[in-house]
């Protein structure tokens, strides 16, 4: 390990942390799933990056979204990322969650996941293969160095908007809003 690297260790040992320690909590669709399996297993092993999978949402500081997105399926998007402690980091795997993917021309599918959750990274393709979870992983890295993955701050600063847009599609939400609505403080 270089000075450099032992210094930041040493300044920022929480933004290490959380650099080094992904908890990641997956919701797959589709397609989406088969890519997943091989990247926390033996032949590509996540956790040497630090990428741990966990069961639930309060454990998770990573949410990697992958496949398709309907209606049905915002909701608990929503929800699960509301439940993440912060700091939080939300990356959009595949096509679908981008722009709809091959199913972009129905009416129960969401296009544009970052207009009801903040969204810190994406991986193109459909699907992208495995190597590309490790590529986004560390350049996830280089932003959570430069202050950059800060969609879980945008989240609580435009809380409002958020909302207005779940809301749009999905009605009255059936939990209270997560922020006060005036100025996305708690």
């Amino acid at each position: 390990m270089d000075r450099n690297v032992l210094t930041k260790w040493l300044k920022q040992p929480q933004k290490m942390g959380n650099k080094y320690s992904l908890w990641a909590i997956y919701f797959c669709t589709g397609c989406g799933i088969i890519e997943v399996p091989p990247v926390i297993t033996t032949r590509w092993d996540a956790e040497r990056f630090g990428v741990i999978p966990v069961a639930t949402p309060r454990q998770a500081n990573l949410f990697l979204i992958t496949g398709y997105v309907s209606l049905k399926t915002l909701k608990a998007i929503i929800r699960t990322y509301e439940l993440m402690p912060e700091p939080k980091y939300t990356v959009g795997f595949g096509s679908c969650p981008i722009n709809g993917g091959m199913y972009w021309d129905s009416y129960n599918t969401i296009k544009h996941l970052d207009k009801y959750i903040p969204i810190d990274g994406w991986i193109a393709g459909c699907m992208p293969r495995p190597e590309a979870i490790f590529i986004a992983v560390t350049h996830l890295w280089t932003l959570i160095d430069k202050d950059m993955a800060n969609g879980y701050k945008k989240y609580r600063e435009k809380y409002h908007s958020y909302r207005k847009n779940q809301e749009r599609v999905l009605g009255k939400l059936a939990w209270p809003p997560q922020f006060d609505k005036g100025n996305g403080n708690e």
